[in-house]
């Protein structure tokens, strides 16, 4: 099974709001996940990102691949840094 980290869109027509979830690759975009690991919310200023770095890291370390946007959203939070961290100290 493919699974990939990406954004569900909520909200109400042009007022986005996105929660990052974990996903099997085949199902629609606003369909079934598997876990939801976080929230987007793009129309505040900044921009609000709110990431559980835990379960991040346990997913993209088990295999799951970010799509483009969500892969931007990691790098300006820092998430690859702290997964550099953990598999230096194992």
């Amino acid at each position: 099974m493919a699974v990939k980290i990406r954004l569900r869109r909520m909200g109400a027509k042009k007022n986005p709001f996105y929660r990052i979830v974990v996903a099997d690759s085949r199902s629609p975009r606003d369909g079934r996940f598997i876990e939801e690991i976080g929230y987007y919310d793009p129309l505040t200023e900044p921009k609000t990102v709110k990431i559980d770095d835990e379960r991040a890291n346990k997913w993209l370390q088990n295999g799951a691949k970010p799509t483009d946007t969500v892969d931007r959203l990691f790098r300006d939070s820092g998430i690859y840094d702290q997964s550099d961290k953990d598999n230096v100290e194992e």
